[in-house]
């Protein structure tokens, strides 16, 4: 009997975890809608041509295939190409703006140099 109200706590406690994780996936989905129809309301605190230095936050691949460093400026993504491979997270670099995007949420820039 006593194994039987172990099995059930244990699926309890499952059911319960996974009803926290969808919840946080939720959130996390409606923090992300939010934060880009607040970035589309406002001017890019960047101009196409201006070089900005800020910390690399992460690696991701570029639709081109090539691997790019993402950043943020004044919480305004950055899309960094030519990036020298000894480059790594948390290293802060110079990038020259190229670009926006169609909504002007996030730019477009080319590497320069370490800061």
């Amino acid at each position: 009997m006593e194994l039987v109200w172990v099995g059930a706590g244990a699926v309890l406690v499952a059911v319960l975890l996974g009803t926290l994780v969808v919840r946080q996936r939720r959130s996390d989905v409606r923090q992300s809608k939010r934060a880009h129809e607040a970035a589309q309301e406002r001017e890019p605190p960047v101009d196409v041509g201006e070089e900005y230095e800020f910390g690399v936050t992460e690696f991701t691949d570029h639709h081109s295939g090539e691997r790019v460093a993402v950043g943020k400026v004044e919480g305004f993504v950055l899309f960094t190409e030519d990036v020298p491979s000894d480059v790594s997270t948390g290293d802060v670099i110079r990038a020259r703006v190229l670009s926006f995007n169609t909504d002007r949420t996030s730019a477009d820039a080319t590497f320069v140099g370490r800061a």
